[in-house]
């Protein structure tokens, strides 16, 4: 009902759109540079306002480093309750948005407030790419490997803090997950050459990974013992602390999804399960997998892993075994 409306209206010049649900819209410049645009927001994820305020920021970046994208200028998108938001808490929130964008190396040039009695913060994000490292989701070749920048499990364990289920030290690792922004890996991976690219967030690994493989035209086969997850994430699972988002990802995609391996519901929701601020997935050839993935490490994430291999077009989409 919504798919068909002609957002770019024909626009030469609008080389990324709504076509294959990419991360970024991206417009090529008179002078021949790309810019990359995006915005998202999200609720608290964690109860310290100045790491919600990081993590926010971190998620918004993410879909211009996922393109291979450089961030330049960012807008602060605020809705609070202004009758029991405390200022302080509100400008803990900015603080921790302005710190994820300064290391980015990116500027705060202004925003939009609205009164809302739920908690709302992120960016709108301008930034540039190099045409010959603009990386997008379509472009993943048979042969490929498949890194994974990020742990998964962090809406389990969102989930389960907001009822006091979470561990302190898991709620820990957890927002400095979902802190860590992804410029390393996107530098690095511009670096050495990328195939193909989207981020982790709310669809999940396997809503994400299978975005990028039906656009492809591939299948990947992912290796449930290569993909890193947090362990306390199984456990919360088990116990019903699964964000609805999960269970919404689980439904949409479970028909192109096939498990080869026998794994417990508990770990398979782990796969399912909504991000925030989760890693980069990305497609390279095989020959550059572990060059690239050293340097992903050495820009600082410690946990990325080489997670499967694409291949050839099958029944499904995703294969894990």
């Amino acid at each position: 009902m919504l798919h068909d409306i002609p957002f770019d209206d024909g626009n030469t010049s609008v080389l990324v759109g709504l076509e294959h649900s990419e991360d970024a819209g991206v417009f090529r410049l008179n002078d021949g540079t790309l810019l990359v645009q995006t915005a998202d927001f999200i609720t608290p994820v964690v109860d310290d306002p100045f790491m919600y305020g990081r993590i926010a920021a971190a998620n918004s970046l993410s879909d211009i480093y996922a393109m291979g994208g450089q961030a330049i200028c960012c807008l602060n998108l605020v809705c609070y309750d202004s009758c029991n938001i405390e200022t302080h808490e509100l400008r803990n929130i900015l603080l921790g948005g302005l710190d994820a964008v300064r290391e980015a190396g990116a500027a705060i040039v202004g925003g939009h407030t609205v009164d809302d009695p739920e908690m709302k913060f992120g960016l709108s994000v301008t930034g540039i790419v190099e045409e010959k490292h603009l990386t997008r989701n379509n472009n993943a070749k048979a042969g490929d490997r498949l890194i994974l920048t990020k742990p998964l499990g962090m809406g389990i364990l969102t989930t389960a803090n907001k009822v006091d289920m979470a561990s302190e030290k898991s709620m820990e690792q957890a927002a400095e997950i979902m802190a860590l922004l992804n410029k390393g890996a996107a530098e690095a991976m511009n670096k050495v050459g990328a195939h193909s690219a989207t981020d982790i967030t709310g669809f999940g690994l396997i809503g994400h990974a299978l975005e990028m493989a039906r656009a492809s035209g591939v299948t990947f086969r992912l290796k449930a013992d290569s993909i890193p997850f947090l362990p306390e994430a199984v456990d919360l699972a088990g116990m019903g602390l699964i964000p609805a988002g999960s269970y919404n990802n689980r439904r949409f995609t479970r028909d192109d999804v096939h498990f080869e391996v026998q794994l417990s519901d508990d770990r398979k929701m782990v796969y399912f399960d909504a991000q925030t601020s989760g890693g980069l997935l990305i497609s390279v050839a095989p020959e550059k997998a572990d060059i690239l993935l050293e340097r992903i490490r050495k820009n600082g994430a410690k946990s990325a892993e080489i997670i499967g291999e694409v291949g050839t077009r099958k029944e499904k989409h995703i294969i894990f075994s």
